[in-house]
């Protein structure tokens, strides 16, 4: 792998600096005037961290800002041929940065091309011959570019992935011009495919389910794929050591057998990169299941390392049972620390790892309560967590935010291995269920995760296939629903009306 980094923008230009970056002229004599009155801090009761405040309150626009992980909006430009796995890329590159806390947005021109020709004939549309067919996916470009710029500048968006082919040099400069245009960084990933074999999967696997081939047999449909794949390859510029070496690119040939890599310069990037050599396309599952029901889970208090029940013994050997019928050889099982998980394991008989960041979420000054005592001795916080409880952070504890944050090299690991047993936490269940399964933050926290159940998760084209398997032991149920009344002033009574039952 070839790895080159500079300081220096693309062609030596800086990149234009965004209207909400740039600096203000102040009149002569004040430029090196500090603040006469500097701002107080104070603290937010949701998050608990530090932001300025006027009068003792928060600034409005400050306390309602996202968190920007971009120091200025990045634009990722897929390259390649049909049938090299572009939209995959896409995909889970736009699941991945929205679950780690970048609001990203996909735009793929074949589904502007579709909305604009309602009908697909032949793959004689994009002979380069084809003059209108030309101009009409000229314009499909040119109106998903125009998304992309109201997403990124108006929309709160900090990346957007541009899925096309994009395989001449002209019409990279296109992309690049308009980005410098609009202050965007420019990041191109092209995946460079000659295995016969993959392409073939990959039509056989996605393309067949495309709209274009509703009304076509399998063999018509391959064969007029493979004529597209033709009206590309003759005009096709793959990005250069040489020429594009002031571009910022990942290389991925032959579905990830080598990388090339060409000027990293942000986090973002960086990042990118991390993620995109870590995916692989091999067939495989992964296991997630909770650990058997603990002492604490029957007496209806969070967190705490508690051993257990009779009933959680039970699943435990319940669940090796079924892990000993799915004949996997090649198995590994992940634990966290905790007691519970680790009972849960060793009833398996295989070795297992343990994993720290796979630990409960941390309840802070919660930990161990019932939701009764928590509303009883803390009723402001209570009201606040069923407000955004994606975000809420218990005192001197972590919130779901924070969670997938320290989740996030769990997924990198689970992206690069193969089969995979997890044994872990309801919150930590659900952020990886989460990742998998492309749900929103707001959605994340009351995702279903019920003791003694596991979820086989299978990787698909362009998803995830969820097999949902109750092994039959009888647990207490710990899903809390979001209750309808969660202002601060509601009495006992509402605040606990979705608390499950307890002992």
């Amino acid at each position: 792998m070839k790895h080159r980094t500079s300081s220096e923008q693309h062609h030596g230009k800086k990149p234009r600096v965004p209207a909400a970056a740039a600096s203000t002229s102040l009149p002569d004599g004040m430029e090196d005037e500090a603040p006469s009155n500097p701002r107080e801090l104070t603290q937010n009761p949701l998050k608990k961290i530090w932001m300025p405040c006027k009068n003792g309150l928060p600034e409005k626009h400050i306390s309602q800002r996202k968190v920007c992980m971009t120091n200025c909006p990045t634009l990722i430009v897929t390259v390649g041929l049909p049938a090299r796995g572009k939209t995959y890329i896409s995909k889970k590159l736009t699941r991945y940065l929205n679950w780690i806390g970048v609001p990203t947005r996909e735009f793929n021109v074949g589904q502007y091309r579709r909305e604009f020709v309602k009908i697909y004939k032949s793959f004689e549309f994009f002979s380069p011959d084809n003059e209108e067919g030309l101009k009409i996916r000229r314009q499909c470009a040119s109106a998903a570019l125009n998304d992309v710029r109201q997403y990124l500048t108006e929309d709160g968006g900090q990346v957007a992935v541009f899925d096309a082919t994009n395989t001449t040099r002209e019409r990279r400069e296109t992309i690049i011009q308009f980005a410098e245009q609009n202050g965007f960084k420019v990041f191109f990933v092209e995946s460079v495919c000659e295995d016969p074999d993959v392409i073939q999967e990959n039509i056989v696997q996605v393309k067949l389910g495309s709209p274009d081939y509703t009304n076509c047999n399998t063999e018509e449909a391959v064969e007029d794929f493979m004529k597209r794949i033709k009206c590309y390859e003759n005009s096709y510029e793959t990005l250069d050591e040489v020429l594009d070496r002031d571009l910022s690119y990942i290389k991925i040939m032959d579905v990830g057998q080598r990388y090339l890599v060409n000027r990293v310069l942000d986090h973002i990037q960086s990042r990118i990169v991390y993620y995109l050599m870590n995916i692989h396309i091999t067939p495989r599952s992964i296991y997630l299941c909770r650990h058997g029901e603990s002492e604490l889970n029957v007496k209806g208090r969070i967190g705490g390392d508690s051993g257990l029940t009779a009933r959680g013994k039970e699943f435990a050997k319940k669940l090796s049972q079924f892990i000993q019928e799915q004949g996997i050889s090649d198995l590994k099982v992940w634990t966290s620390q905790m007691k519970r998980t680790i009972q849960t394991a060793e009833a398996l008989s295989v070795p297992y790892e343990q994993w720290k960041v796979l630990n409960e979420i941390d309840a802070g000054v919660c930990e161990e309560m019932m939701y009764e005592e928590i509303q009883e001795n803390y009723p402001l916080e209570f009201a606040l967590r069923d407000q955004d409880k994606y975000r809420y952070r218990y005192p001197k504890g972590e919130s779901y935010e924070d969670l997938v944050q320290r989740l996030e090299p769990v997924i990198m690991e689970l992206e690069r291995q193969e089969n995979v047993l997890v044994i872990c936490h309801q919150a930590v269940m659900r952020c990886l269920l989460a990742y998998f399964l492309d749900k929103p933050a707001e959605e994340l926290p009351y995702l279903k995760c019920p003791l003694h159940t596991v979820l086989k998760l299978t990787p698909v084209a362009y998803g995830c296939k969820v097999e949902s398997i109750s092994l039959n032991v009888e647990a207490v149920n710990t899903h809390r629903e979001r209750p309808e009344n969660v202002e601060v002033t509601r009495m006992s009574e509402e605040a606990l009306l979705t608390v499950p039952a307890h002992q």
